[in-house]
């Protein structure tokens, strides 16, 4: 007796945990984005991505939107290469963290506490862009490396505007359908 009324305690407790409804997911809101517009031009190192492009170089990178492209010009002021808006993938900030040149020197001294100088750390800002290159008919991945998070928030934006991308966090994509009209 005492068997049959813990099993069927026991079965009523389980069928109202196994076949509860669930409640649905709270819709979420997006923050509203309080990112200044980037300027037309501003300086930025080029990591490496491009094909033909191996060496690293600093100069600039500008919005050409007459003819819908971002331009990266090297240090000669001479255009290097450009990425066309409607090429772009993915577009997204990606920061690393690391130990400042002062730091790495100043920890080799010879001196009592010089280690420490290996905690300077500096934060490096990189904008990541995938893209699709029709010249060659491959996807590939550029970086340039800005310097602070102020433009590379506003540079971000703008180029997800001007791109006409879907916003997803801090980055920007195009959908699916988006990528088959192109």
């Amino acid at each position: 007796m005492k068997r049959s009324i813990v099993l069927t305690g026991l079965v009523g407790f389980l069928s109202v945990n196994i076949f509860g409804q669930m409640s649905p997911a709270e819709p979420t809101t997006a923050r509203p984005v309080n990112v200044a517009r980037a300027t037309p031009s501003f300086e930025a190192k080029y990591e490496g991505g491009m094909f033909g492009y191996s060496n690293k170089e600093s100069g600039t990178l500008r919005f050409d939107d007459v003819n819908k492209r971002v331009v990266f010009y090297g240090k000669d002021q001479k255009e290097k290469f450009s990425i066309a808006y409607n090429a772009f993938l993915v577009i997204y900030p990606q920061s690393k963290s690391v130990t400042s040149t002062t730091g790495n020197v100043v920890r080799h001294i010879p001196l009592p506490g010089a280690g420490l100088a290996g905690l300077l750390k500096e934060k490096r800002r990189y904008l990541i862009i995938q893209y699709e290159d029709p010249d060659v008919d491959v996807r590939a991945i550029v970086n340039f490396k800005l310097s602070n998070k102020k433009i590379l928030e506003s540079v971000i934006q703008t180029l997800g505007q001007k791109a006409d991308l879907t916003k997803r966090g801090d980055a920007f994509y195009r959908t699916g359908a988006a990528r088959d009209e192109i």
